[in-house]
């Protein structure tokens, strides 16, 4: 979010506690996220879960993590259960969509979010955002597949990659994670940021294509 932007929802929200969200963070934490939702569309997907974990220096503050479960969605259907084996009866007692929203709000604050595809992660939450709070969320963003593919292209210019997350996990001698578990995927995004940040790039023997 630009500096326009950020002066207007700064102006039209002066007597709303959410004003301080348009401030530049200027603390030392960032936070990972990822959300589980109906379909792979940013456009028309639904939540099904929220998960976000913080991350300090070159410390992940697991024993600080969220992991939310929503109501399930008019749109959950057999397609998506197959995808993250949530059924309609996992999620009765699921949050509604503002009551998640808040626990999120309240956990991220205005810290930048760190993920794997995030930017497909904010466009879903920027959609509900809209809908309850009438913004998008101001937080930077940090793509831990664009810090890796930039780390390489140093290495080895005009490569290409295999920028899945399991192949970044594999190179970086990571743990292969589960995939389609919100709050694991944070802590590998997690892990490959702090990662990428704070310790040695290994030589560039992954495969490329």
């Amino acid at each position: 979010m630009n500096f326009l932007h950020r002066w207007w929802y700064q102006h039209k929200l002066r007597h709303s506690p959410y004003r301080e969200l348009f401030d530049r963070y200027q603390g030392e934490e960032l936070v990972s996220l990822d959300c589980e939702t109906t379909s792979l569309d940013p456009h028309s997907a639904e939540l099904v879960t929220i998960a976000a974990t913080r991350i300090k220096a070159n410390r992940i503050l697991t024993s600080q993590s969220i992991h939310l479960t929503l109501r399930a969605p008019s749109s959950l259907d057999a397609g998506s259960v197959t995808v993250h084996r949530l059924r309609h009866q996992d999620l009765n007692q699921g949050l509604d969509e503002v009551q998640a929203l808040d626990k999120l709000l309240d956990f991220i604050g205005n810290r930048p979010l760190v993920g794997y595809h995030i930017r497909y992660d904010k466009t879903i939450l920027d959609r509900y955002f809209r809908r309850h709070y009438g913004f998008s969320l101001p937080n930077k963003m940090v793509e831990v597949s664009h810090l890796y593919h930039e780390q390489l292209e140093r290495q080895l210019p005009n490569a290409y990659f295999d920028l899945s997350l399991e192949a970044i996990s594999r190179h970086l001698d990571l743990p292969v994670p589960p995939r389609h578990d919100a709050l694991q995927d944070t802590i590998t995004a997690a892990m490959i940021y702090v990662r990428l940040k704070h310790g040695d790039m290994p030589s560039p023997s992954v495969p490329t294509y």
